[in-house]
């Protein structure tokens, strides 16, 4: 077996059986990065120093019977906006070039605590302003399936680690799609916390109202059990499956507009495979949805700006030009009408809720589109300005809606379904994934 290529979950019940060693599969993955042709485009930086010493930690635990849990001695990649102590965290931005934090972010010290193996930092898109995970200022990593394909972002290097072998699963941040889309464009699971569940001390922020961390995986069991690490809670029980069939709310409407053939038709696929194993599949359009989305570029854009205007605005050179003008566009805003558009997506939160209380997810297309081709976007910022906001734009709905997603393969090379479910009510969704994922594997 290529355990290099096996699921967290799998590799922590090997260590625990004593069929792989900690120490043996981390040097494989370092190793694995060091020789991969796109090692340096995936890693920002290795800690292999890091890497070695928690490894030995964990099997010295595993031989003495003191582990401290299933993913002990797993290692991990880490987006490269996590504070790691004495490395260099620069959040994809030659804005940050040379930044060394003094501490761990807290989930990456909760990760350790529980006994995860750090193997370095992955490159983002800069400041993690962009869902295509295009970076010609630092790096650009390959799409998993073909390298010549934008990857997804921000969390670019931390999906394509994983899905080339480089990780048993990777850390990223959330701010309007950032987990989910590159996951679905390399065909692993991203899950999207609800925000606030987990902790954002030590993370570079982008939007401090919609920054989350979370995981990418190649199971929902890994994602589940990676989120119980971070937040350091008691494991999700994936069997805790409901007396009653999974009911499923497909979102009409907005996220299929313009949307492409092939993740329509991959999306559908998956929705008969869902309903061929049992769940109750309901289609309703919900003009909430489009109502809270038209706030969209009062209350994100803003916020963005401000938290980074002085850093821009001093070496604005530094950006590449796309991203700096996303930035820009907070600049104008009035006060009045981002303070107006918060308290109208408060309402509109509530409203929503309200319209899907009976169902356990609301389904949708993780994107629009397939991921574009690097040089198209590189020769044409028009072009990369339509695709960035059309890549994001449904995974966007739940940000807004401050809900937690999650994005599972269809087993369409590109092509994620995106399950949204009730806002704080992260560990439900994970179950609620675990039985579609069930389904989708028949």
């Amino acid at each position: 077996m290529d355990w290099l290529r096996a699921s967290a979950a799998e590799q922590g019940r090997a260590i625990m059986a004593g069929l792989i060693s900690p120490l043996e599969q981390t040097e494989a993955y370092l190793d694995a990065a060091l020789r991969h042709p796109y090692g340096e485009r995936i890693y920002a930086r290795m800690t292999p120093e890091r890497a070695r010493k928690e490894s030995v930690a964990a099997h010295d635990r595993a031989r003495t019977g003191r582990r401290r849990g299933l993913l002990d001695g797993v290692a991990l990649s880490w987006k490269d906006n996590f504070d790691t102590a004495g490395v260099a965290t620069e959040a994809g931005s030659r804005l940050l070039e040379g930044r060394i934090p003094t501490e761990d972010a807290r989930v990456l010290a909760n990760a350790t605590g529980e006994g995860l193996i750090c193997l370095g930092k992955t490159h983002l898109t800069e400041l993690a302003f962009s869902g295509l995970g295009l970076n010609p200022m630092t790096a650009t990593p390959p799409n998993a399936y073909d390298a010549a394909l934008a990857p997804g972002g921000s969390s670019s290097g931390a999906a394509v680690s994983v899905a080339l072998g480089l990780a048993a699963a990777a850390i990223g941040s959330d701010t309007g799609g950032s987990i989910r889309l590159p996951a679905a464009w390399n065909g692993l699971v991203g899950f999207k916390p609800t925000h606030g569940a987990i902790s954002g001390q030590g993370i570079v922020p982008l939007c401090l109202r919609f920054d989350t961390a979370g995981p990418i995986a190649r199971t929902v069991e890994d994602c589940a059990l990676l989120f119980s690490a971070l937040t350091q809670t008691a494991a999700v029980d994936l069997s805790e499956t409901p007396n009653r069939k999974l009911r499923v709310l497909v979102l009409e409407g907005l996220p299929f507009d313009e949307a492409r053939e092939a993740p329509v038709a991959a999306f559908e696929d998956a929705i008969h495979r869902l309903g061929k194993a049992g769940a109750q599949i309901t289609r309703a359009t919900l003009p909430v949805v489009t109502e809270i989305m038209q706030n969209a570029a009062t209350a994100f854009a803003p916020e963005a700006y401000g938290i980074w205007r002085d850093q821009i605005e001093a070496a604005p050179e530094l950006m590449y030009p796309p991203i700096l003008a996303r930035f820009r566009g907070g600049k104008d805003v009035l006060a009045t009408d981002y303070v107006a558009a918060w308290i109208k997506i408060d309402e509109l939160r509530a409203a929503y809720a309200e319209a899907v209380a009976g169902y356990d997810v609301v389904a949708l297309p993780t994107s629009p589109i397939l991921p574009p081709d690097v040089a198209l976007l590189l020769a044409d910022p028009e072009y990369f300005a339509r695709e960035n906001l059309l890549a994001l734009r449904n995974t966007r709905i739940g940000n807004f809606l401050g809900l937690p997603a999650i994005s599972l393969p269809t087993g369409h090379p590109g092509c994620g379904l995106m399950l949204m479910g009730h806002a704080r009510r992260d560990r439900a969704l994970l179950v609620s994934a675990a039985g579609a994922e069930a389904a989708l594997a028949v």
